[in-house]
């Protein structure tokens, strides 16, 4: 059982916080904040998601900069109480449509009723959003969405020609459009991070695909659902060959899961002949299937790294990125990083002539290289140079003191997988009855390191 749970902004304000058994003394948001802040056990740079302080444990996860953090003084599981973080945020979200500061202090009131709803004396009772509507009266105050942020191009949603900004789910699914009103709709994401190693000769040491596939409904009914995938897909490997008989091929093009897991509300009673799934959406977001790919697949990004040494006191660096995607795919937010021997002082930069939203950074502190990239068009090179200078010799091999290259990024509409939804068939209540269908595909970076 957990016995505090609470919300805090970046700046380490309380925003919401509520005391479940009082075995905890009063001040633990203060001290949580001030261990996360100046966090210097372990030589990490960042504090763990759990540790403990004084007999109290601390659990904690980051959504969209705010703080959740759980505390307890018994012996729990770690990845329970963190799922169950990760899972009130979902629900608060799926309440307020937005998930910000300025939202959980508008809905203050609906925030605690949620959590008495969802944690009763340190104990979970449901974190079901479709299941909370039952006991949850408050109604939610709307954040307006244009005073958001621009999402930019990874916040659109596509199908075929038409296009929808991704403030179109920043709403309530408990709350009605203006006059009453709901409009219908349905949003599919299919979300993969990928990990991926290079070797110093550019060769693949490791890769990994977490998928998901992520829904959201604005239908009111709950109608069926017929959600059709890869009808060559194939899941369980055992000497390159399906370990389930299901079909699928495991030969070259095929799509081939390593294993899967689907959600509760999905019938797989026609997934062995035609990979479709069945399922009456509850409300609220939901996973409706998490998948793990080790096949070889091809990268999104090839990193290129060389330095060279200038003289006792001085070297080079050249970094050399290059898009394998698709021309008509655009990646963006792509942050290069690199650690530097501990003894540079300084750095000066050279970007490519005409290089546009791009910007570098030497972070003395950590001795860290950073290049960060507004927008990268498929099929593009892009290359930095930075000479570094150092404070004493280097008596050894300059490049075995730095690396590796780790590289974060977001490409909208591209898996590199080729998992696809085929369609997306609900049932007619009636002839005028059609739904809008949005379904999108992201490619994130979760681990993407090359060594030197």
């Amino acid at each position: 059982m957990i016995s505090q749970f609470f919300v805090l902004s970046q700046r380490g304000d309380s925003i919401v916080i509520r005391d479940y058994r009082g075995d905890v003394p009063k001040g633990s948001a203060e001290i949580f904040f001030r261990k996360v802040k100046f966090w210097k056990e372990d030589g990490g740079e960042e504090a763990p998601p759990v540790f403990n302080v004084d007999g109290v444990n601390y659990f904690h996860v980051k959504v969209v900069g705010l703080l959740f953090v759980a505390t307890s003084r018994a012996n729990l599981s770690p990845s329970l109480v963190l799922e169950l973080l990760q899972r009130i945020a979902r629900v608060i979200k799926d309440y307020l449509g937005v998930l910000n500061e300025d939202s959980l202090r508008k809905n203050f009131v609906l925030v605690y009723e949620l959590l008495d709803e969802v944690v009763d004396f340190g104990y979970v009772q449901t974190t079901s959003t479709e299941i909370l509507k039952s006991y949850i009266f408050n109604e939610p105050i709307m954040v307006d969405a244009g005073r958001l942020p621009p999402l930019g191009p990874a916040a659109m949603f596509m199908q075929g020609t038409k296009r929808m900004p991704g403030t179109a789910i920043t709403k309530s699914v408990v709350a009605n459009e203006p006059g009453g009103r709901k409009r219908e709709e349905i949003f599919v994401d299919i979300i993969e991070k990928i990990s991926i190693t290079f070797s110093s000769s550019g060769y693949i040491l490791t890769s990994e695909i977490d998928g998901t596939i992520q829904m959201k409904s604005y239908l009111t009914g709950n109608p069926e659902i017929r959600l059709a995938l890869n009808e060559d897909l194939s899941i369980g490997r055992a000497g390159g060959r399906s370990v389930y008989d299901y079909g699928g091929s495991a030969g070259s093009g095929a799509v081939v899961l390593d294993d899967c897991n689907f959600h509760e509300s999905v019938h797989l009673d026609s997934f062995d002949v035609d990979r479709t799934l069945t399922l009456v959406p509850p409300d609220g977001e939901f996973p409706v299937m998490n998948y793990r790919i080790t096949q070889e697949f091809k990268p999104p990004f090839r990193i290129n790294t060389l330095i060279e040494e200038a003289g006792s006191l001085k070297a080079e660096v050249i970094l050399k990125i290059r898009a394998e995607f698709p021309s008509d795919i655009t990646a963006n937010t792509i942050l290069v990083q690199m650690p530097l021997p501990a003894y540079t002082s300084r750095v000066s930069f050279e970007l490519e002539p005409g290089a546009v939203g791009q910007t570098t950074d030497f972070k003395e502190s950590n001795k860290r290289l950073e290049w960060s990239l507004k927008k990268v068009l498929g099929g593009s090179d892009h290359t930095l140079r930075a000479k570094l200078t150092f404070s004493q010799e280097s008596h050894g091999n300059i490049t075995k003191e730095a690396g590796p290259v780790s590289m974060t990024f977001t490409i909208p509409m591209h898996n590199p997988s080729r998992l696809q939804v085929k369609y997306l068939q609900i049932a007619k209540k009636s002839k005028t009855y059609n739904p809008y269908r949005w379904v999108r595909y992201v490619t994130q970076a979760n681990s993407y390191v090359a060594r030197i």
